[in-house]
């Protein structure tokens, strides 16, 4: 599912409709705004492909479990974690698949797209992209991954291209659109973050190994 452009407005639109009126995140979109972040990935070239590579990976697990025979239990978030925290701590430790370890991976790497995508909002056009990616990664997944990994992370984040060719990328139009565009998307997107954070912490499942 994963080709084609990226656009910002489908990663918009999708984070959008995450979120139900009883604060409920809903698994289908929650996925097409990671397919929407994963071309976003793409688009950068093999900077990011440790990254995004992990991301297919996780993001296509939920679909299976999603489109599986328990596939009922995984229509938001919050019914996943109930159904899986039913079935006992030894099944969602033992389970290297679980829906709960798999949606973490993805809820760090969120945050740390989160922040990047900020970095560039709030930026000059002379600011360093390489700078604000490395920022944004060592306030987020720096602390999950091995060192080797943030070696090799912020030696790539230094080929990054400027700010303009990023704003470029999310095909919207000239910059001032794509950084409008970009504040109207990341409060959604801060908001998934913050329910899933929630929700985690409520149920003692942000250290899953």
């Amino acid at each position: 599912a994963a080709v084609g452009a990226f656009s910002l407005r489908e990663v918009l639109d999708a984070f959008r409709g995450c979120v139900t009126e009883r604060r409920e995140v809903l698994l289908e979109p929650y996925l097409s705004g990671w397919w929407g972040l994963i071309r976003f990935l793409q688009s950068l070239g093999a900077v990011f492909g440790f990254i995004s590579k992990d991301a297919v990976a996780k993001v296509q697990i939920m679909e299976r479990h999603r489109r599986g025979e328990q596939g009922q239990h995984y229509e938001s978030l919050q019914s996943m974690v109930e159904f899986e925290l039913s079935r006992g701590p030894g099944e969602l430790r033992g389970r290297p698949d679980s829906g709960c370890r798999t949606v973490l991976r993805l809820h760090r790497a969120l945050l740390w797209l989160q922040l990047f995508l900020e970095g560039l909002r709030t930026g000059h056009r002379d600011s360093r992209t390489s700078t604000i990616c490395t920022d944004s990664y060592n306030a987020s997944l720096a602390k999950h991954h091995p060192w080797v990994v943030r070696k090799a992370a912020t030696l790539a984040f230094c080929a990054l291209p400027s700010r303009d060719a990023f704003l470029e990328v999310m095909n919207v139009g000239p910059p001032e659109q794509a950084v409008d565009m970009l504040g109207e998307a990341i409060p959604y997107i801060q908001s998934v973050y913050g329910i899933t954070q929630e929700l985690f912490a409520q149920h003692s499942l942000l250290d899953l190994p």
